[in-house]
């Protein structure tokens, strides 16, 4: 691919959240990333690393000390330079469930946010995971994250700090504080841009090298706040699109977006002098249910909005590739052409087929909305998937089928939750809804089996299961009201 960019920095983000991939997984991911001229990876690893020094954090998922190793190894081979994400403001409910931890919290009930005003307790407990991501991980730059911090200024000392001296400084006097460990470390900091395009006015006390990642997936380009007056502090920004984000989940992935969303973005970063350029790929919302003991004393975590994994999502990160090595914005069209003859061997009408059936299946059905002309949509589309036959990369282009035929059965269900929920609906009717619940429960086992047939040795075999579990939960609910099963 001639390369013609000029963004220094071409990267993918990958977040281990869930769906924690094999280490064969993985490598064949930097693989790919390396193939299609991407030269760093932000990995996310959050609960799949294996802090020594907390133990309490690694999740039953979490890697190997030697996994990590080997897979960083694989990575220098291949040229790819590997920076950490660290969550340590927002989106560390992995972190504060932990009663070791809780002392740190900004809400009790809410375990989403670290407290900025405990910077001083929470500076050492960073230091140790800091120190041990950087100790394996030999590149120049460390993602510190920050985004999101919905709660700050919430709890009574917080509050006080934002009405006297303004969010901005209570963001970037701990975000500042952070940043002094990561240049101890001898890296330079990244950090996601939205906190401060949404208060700015103290941005220039950050260190001067610290990098900002605009993370736009489809939006107006000052949804978080004007970007000009960070863009005057001199700041080095990276721009980030996304091929998984908001609305997608188990049984939607809107292609159509996520094209537009790396359209638009390179040529705006390209405008605006940004040095690089991450996609991210979001594996679930970020936003955890809690299941809660007496006092809130958090049991467990449940992640809202699981995603199709990212082995369905080839064709996406091959649409950046191509955007990012070209300084014209993306043709998507002609792209999706190339990409179904080239990578698929389809040919004639089936491309055209190809490209109805990719982009044109985005139907949103609000809860209690009757499903009906979505799943007529997505009856169409299945059609299609079933009839194009590949002649090579046929695993690829199976996920295209798989994830019509989940989309296809959600739809099924939710005409028969449509119809439950009707105020029209009788006890009488409860024995049909309940032959109607069997019927899409064993179209859910069938589902099983495939997935975790195109799922084998990229997940582990118990993610799979919990993918599973999580897709046909709606069914499940259904079936066992319905025939009031004990």
């Amino acid at each position: 691919m001639k390369d013609t960019t000029n963004f220094e920095i071409r990267g993918f983000h990958l977040d281990l959240r869930i769906q924690v991939m094999t280490l064969g997984a993985l490598k064949e991911l930097a693989d790919d990333l390396v193939s299609f001229g991407i030269n760093t990876l932000v990995m996310e690893w959050e609960a799949s690393y294996p802090f020594a020094k907390h133990p309490q954090i690694p999740s039953r998922f979490a890697y190997s000390a030697e996994e990590v190793r080997n897979f960083l190894a694989h990575c220098k081979k291949r040229g790819l330079d590997v920076m950490p994400l660290q969550q340590c403001f927002g989106h560390v409910e992995y972190i504060l469930q932990h009663p070791r931890y809780a002392h740190l919290r900004e809400n009790n009930k809410n375990l989403c946010q670290v407290c900025p005003i405990k910077v001083d307790e929470a500076l050492p407990i960073f230091r140790d995971l800091f120190t041990e991501l950087a100790k394996t991980h030999p590149s120049q730059y460390f993602h510190i994250g920050c985004d999101e911090a919905y709660l700050l200024g919430s709890c009574p000392q917080c509050r006080a700090k934002a009405d006297s001296k303004g969010k901005s400084k209570l963001f970037v006097d701990y975000v500042k504080a952070i940043c002094g460990i990561v240049k101890s470390l001898g890296k330079r900091p990244v950090l996601w841009a939205d906190m401060l395009l949404a208060h700015p006015e103290a941005a220039q006390e950050l260190p001067s090298d610290c990098i900002l990642v605009d993370w736009n997936y489809g939006w107006a380009n000052d949804k978080f706040g004007n970007p000009e007056p960070l863009l005057k502090t001199g700041l080095t920004f990276w721009c980030s699109p996304a091929l998984r984000s908001h609305p997608d989940d188990f049984f939607h992935l809107d292609y159509a977006k996520h094209f537009n969303n790396i359209k638009a973005l390179l040529p705006y970063g390209r405008q605006k002098g940004f040095k690089g350029t991450v996609l991210t790929s979001w594996s679930t919302s970020g936003t955890y249910g809690y299941e809660y003991g007496t006092g809130y004393e958090t049991l467990e975590l449940y992640p809202i909005r699981n995603v199709y994994p990212l082995n369905g999502t080839r064709i996406l990160l091959a649409a950046f590739a191509s955007a990012v090595a070209d300084t014209e914005p993306l043709d998507v069209d002609d792209f999706i052409r190339r990409y179904a003859e080239e990578r698929f061997g389809l040919a004639g009408r089936d491309v055209g087929l190809f490209h109805k059936a990719l982009l044109n299946d985005n139907l949103q059905v609000p809860a209690g909305a009757d499903p009906s002309k979505a799943l007529k949509v997505a009856q169409d589309h299945l059609r299609i998937w079933e009839k194009l036959t590949p002649i090579r990369n046929v695993q690829e282009f199976s996920h295209f089928g798989m994830l019509s035929a989940i989309r296809n059965h959600y739809f099924n269900v939710r005409k028969l939750q449509a119809r439950f929920q009707s105020p029209s609906f009788k006890p009488s009717q409860l024995g049909v809804l309940a032959d109607g619940c069997r019927q899409l429960m064993q179209q859910a086992g069938t589902l099983d089996k495939r997935f975790d047939g195109l799922m084998r040795g990229y997940l582990n075999a118990e993610e799979i299961k919990m993918e599973n579990r999580v897709r046909r939960l709606r069914i499940q609910v259904l079936h066992d009201r319905a025939s009031r099963k004990r």
